[in-house]
């Protein structure tokens, strides 16, 4: 076995170790007590569930659904929420009853479409302003002052002028994404070697051709960089937005499990929003490392 191999299953290992000792620590911290008092209750225990139940009937849920009673969800509750929201994940039964799938797929596509935007702005933006001097130093101050503002500070403008909610959630995640795009392409832009521009002028290499062969490859490792910035920035501010504008996507699911009182909807959301920005972090990794070279 190789060292890379031996170090992989150690790191394997270790991670199934910790993930392990995890799971323990939250089995052991939610598991019901057996003391008197705790028996004592359950009468009352019994009648508060009766009457969650019913609540749970009149939000379109069953009666067996898991909702939180007292104290934090153990691995039981928070299992049949899993099984429960992974076998029909597309249902649709109205506004506020959607499938968890349907709300990933509509914070998927607002992302998707805001990043595009951004990426269309951002990389010939940050081209000129790596291939100019000139054009930097004039549009320095505006990015200096544009950057440092909060993505959701621009939602009540959006709400106001777009009239919206769909769109002003795309429009939130193109002003988060454009930033780290922008500012990467224009510094890997900037920092292409000498040699190969000079090299590229002897052999009287056309502008847009020389664009394209020369400056595009040298400096994709750092654009691919802040393509993962801006994406990994997008999917954090995706959930923040559509808790403020509701209707649809898995912000929107998470506020309105927390509303049903369902506190095992709202970690499995949680669980769901971490492994889908880990799976497209690996995505632009992956991208990344395609377009990265040694000199």
């Amino acid at each position: 076995m190789t060292p890379a191999a031996q170090l992989g299953w150690r790191t394997g290992l270790i991670s199934l170790v910790i993930f392990g000792c995890l799971l323990l620590v939250w089995h052991l911290a939610t598991a019901p007590g057996q003391s008197v008092a705790s028996a004592g209750a359950g009468a009352a225990s019994a009648a508060t569930s009766a009457a969650e139940d019913e609540y749970a009937k009149l939000m379109g849920k069953g009666s067996s659904s898991p909702v939180k009673t007292s104290g934090f969800p153990g691995l039981a509750q928070m299992g049949q929420t899993i099984r429960k929201e992974l076998a029909h994940p597309f249902y649709d039964n109205g506004p506020n009853d959607k499938g968890i799938g349907i709300q990933l797929g509509y914070s998927l596509a607002r992302v998707g479409l805001g990043f595009a935007i951004a990426a269309v702005v951002a990389i010939p933006l940050g081209f000129l302003l790596g291939m100019s001097p000139l054009m930097q130093r004039a549009l320095n101050p505006f990015i200096q002052i544009l950057k440092p503002i909060s993505p959701l500070a621009w939602m009540p403008l959006a709400l106001y002028t777009i009239k919206d909610s769909s769109i002003s959630g795309i429009f939130v995640i193109f002003i988060c994404s454009v930033w780290p795009m922008l500012m990467n392409t224009a510094f890997g832009v900037a920092s292409v070697r000498r040699d190969w521009l000079n090299a590229a002028k002897t052999l009287e290499v056309k502008p847009l051709r020389k664009a394209f062969l020369v400056i595009l490859p040298a400096a994709a490792p750092t654009i691919l960089t802040g393509m993962r910035i801006s994406m990994g920035i997008a999917w954090l501010v995706i959930v923040a937005a559509e808790m403020l504008v509701g209707g649809t996507g898995i912000g929107y699911y998470v506020w309105n499990e927390w509303n049903n009182l369902s506190l095992t909807s709202v970690i499995f959301a949680i669980l769901l929003i971490g492994v889908t920005g880990m799976l497209l972090d690996l995505v632009f990794a992956r991208l990344q490392k395609l377009v990265t070279y040694t000199e």
